[in-house]
């Protein structure tokens, strides 16, 4: 019974703390900030099922995370390098109707990903497409051509 409250208390630690992380919705997260929820996830995770089950411990581990991840965020406003390095950057995939088959390798990129990217713009024809853009969040921004 005892891992069952714990869980929920976790449970709901957690979802305070990435509300007071980040207001981004899970789609546009960075990388940085699912690396962030995984890791206090299995800080919860634990303390929920390990050895040690203090819920101060398991709190004050949360609590410490979330500072460092407040901390790098400052300094990655301070040093646009810094968050270049953290964050990546935008990449383009597809330049008036080219394919960027380097940049596509590299990331794992299908064509096929990028069309269905421009599908849900209603895009049917890669001559449609400007600019084709991995963002840092893993998203593929289509950017159209002027028709």
């Amino acid at each position: 019974m005892y891992t069952i409250i714990h869980a929920i208390i976790g449970y709901f630690f957690l979802l305070l703390t990435v509300r007071v992380l980040s207001r981004r919705p899970g789609a546009q997260l960075t990388l940085f900030e699912f690396v962030i929820v995984f890791l206090i996830g299995g800080v919860i995770i634990l303390s929920t099922v390990g050895n040690d089950r203090s819920v101060t411990n398991c709190v004050t581990a949360i609590i410490a995370v979330g500072l460092m991840h407040r901390f790098v965020t400052w300094l990655k406003a301070r040093s646009p390098k810094l968050g270049e390095i953290i964050d990546g950057t935008p990449l383009v995939l597809l330049k008036n109707g080219e394919y960027q088959v380097e940049v596509m390798r590299g990331m794992r990129i299908d064509p096929e990903d990028i069309m269905a990217a421009g599908r849900t713009k209603g895009i049917t024809s890669i001559h449609e497409i400007k600019y084709a853009i991995l963002e840092r969040n893993g998203a593929i921004s289509i950017i159209k051509a002027q028709s």
